[in-house]
């Protein structure tokens, strides 16, 4: 499993409940772009629309090798996931505050998969103390790796 994109600021602005795997429908030379690691997560989200999802304002950029054919940067993908699935997905997101947020890009095989995750938003007083849990944690860290180099 290769990972090409990651959404850190997803992890810090949610907490992730329930993961699930989906295929993507790419066009064209999308999977090229893909694999030289021309995706951003950033500002994107899953909407469910009907009996189907989309991962929406994802940014892929366009091939530069490719000759003609070059489809939008920020267009609106379809995700493939199972109807069950979707059914589960769609009951969680009517649940009050539940949201759906792409988490990561990867290649299974040679297969383009994205992680999503259920998450519920988080509010500024857990995100500060999302951020005093990582610096002391750096700073552990920082105090062991001196304390090792001092023997």
């Amino acid at each position: 499993m290769k990972i090409i994109a990651n959404n850190k600021k997803a992890y810090f602005d949610y907490f992730i409940s329930d993961n699930l795997e989906a295929g993507i429908s790419l066009k064209g030379s999308e999977v090229k772009s893909i694999r030289e690691g021309g995706i951003s997560l950033n500002d994107s989200y899953v909407k469910i629309i009907g009996n189907e999802v989309f991962l929406i304002n994802c940014y892929i950029k366009p091939f530069e090798k490719t000759s003609s054919f070059a489809p939008d940067v920020k267009r609106t993908r379809k995700l493939l996931i199972k109807h069950s699935e979707i059914l589960k997905l769609k009951q969680k997101v009517l649940e009050k505050g539940l949201t759906i947020v792409p988490l990561r890009v990867y290649f299974k095989g040679n297969l383009v998969k994205v992680e999503i995750g259920v998450g519920k938003g988080k509010k500024l007083f857990d995100k500060r103390e999302t951020l005093k849990e990582k610096s002391a944690k750096r700073e552990i860290d920082a105090i062991s790796k001196n304390f090792r180099v001092g023997r």
